[in-house]
């Protein structure tokens, strides 16, 4: 039988991973009596453990939110995956970075010797791209607890141009994309779905009322977080004699779409800066193709094959 301090731990790692248990099945899972499972949910009470009895047949416990944060149990494959997190989601949200560090020295410290070997050998570096923002950390909490709540949002937005508005929206889902944040949300003056940038956006308080969630599956919140095809200076559609599969593994949405043409041909739609730019990133597939338009990728491709032949004949 295993020891009580090592029962609590077992007890405390079970309530941790599922939500609700009954008296009964917990008493079976540690091997000893309902009465036995009491006294040592009384003990992590006792510790700071804000573990709630819940009703039925047989009882029950649950591990509820408290308002202390009491010691945590994690296993060996939770632990590795906080300490990587700290060391890489920070990088998106300014002002949390000493924080984050603190917190993988306190875990990394209480690791058993196997365990700090596999997170020291996890050294991640991650560098945000020229123009990333940073985003308030109280400003993402506002936002994604509006989200949690189905609260209505109000706050002034910055666009591109540096132009200010103020927007009354429905939030959704707080997105994390490229080191940036998103929260996608229904527009409330313009009646339609609208993605906005969270380091562009300054809450106003408070909150508006609360509204009944619409229907968003999560292939629409990655179409909505996605750049639109048609946003690029330049568009074409190519036949390629490859398979779709194939193609859509080079091909981002925010790119172009695939769409199959037969079991080893596929319809690309996509687009690029220029029309030398779309004419190379057809070529990369190095597969027969066939252009379906315009003329002017056509003529790019003519003038790309003049330029690779010359290439060719000057370096012989």
């Amino acid at each position: 039988m295993a020891t009580p301090s090592g029962r609590l731990l077992t007890l405390l790692s079970l309530l941790q991973a599922r939500r609700d248990w009954p008296g009964d099945q917990l008493a079976q899972r540690l091997g000893v009596s309902p009465r036995t499972v009491r006294r040592d949910v009384d003990r992590l009470r006792e510790l700071g453990y804000p573990v709630q009895t819940t009703k039925g047949p047989a009882g029950g416990y649950r591990l509820a939110p408290g308002s202390d944060l009491p010691p945590m149990l994690f296993d060996d494959d939770q632990a590795v995956a906080v300490a990587v997190a700290l060391q890489t989601a920070v990088t998106g949200i300014g002002g949390v970075e000493e924080a984050a560090v603190r917190a993988l020295a306190t875990i990394r410290q209480v690791m058993p010797s196997r365990l700090r070997h596999r997170v020291d050998a996890l050294q991640v570096v991650t560098v945000p791209p020229p123009s990333w923002s940073p985003v308030d950390p109280e400003t993402l909490v506002q936002v994604g607890s509006c989200c949690r709540d189905h609260q209505v949002l109000r706050f002034d937005y910055t666009n591109r141009e540096g132009e200010v508005s103020l927007r009354r929206v429905e939030p959704h889902r707080l997105v994390s994309r490229g080191r940036r944040w998103y929260v996608v949300a229904w527009d409330l003056d313009r009646d339609d779905w609208r993605t906005f940038r969270v380091d562009r956006m300054t809450p106003r308080v408070p909150v508006g009322p609360r509204f009944t969630p619409r229907e968003l599956t999560d292939e629409q919140v990655a179409a909505l977080v996605q750049p639109p095809v048609d946003t690029w200076p330049v568009r074409g559609r190519v036949r390629l004699h490859a398979p779709a599969e194939h193609v859509r593994r080079w091909i981002p949405r925010s790119q172009g779409t695939v769409t199959e043409d037969g079991p080893d041909r596929c319809v690309l739609e996509t687009g690029s800066w220029s029309w030398g730019g779309l004419a190379a990133q057809v070529l990369m597939f190095e597969a027969e193709f066939e252009v379906l338009d315009p003329p002017e990728l056509v003529a790019a491709l003519d003038e790309v094959a003049g330029r690779v032949a010359r290439a060719a004949a000057a370096s012989r």
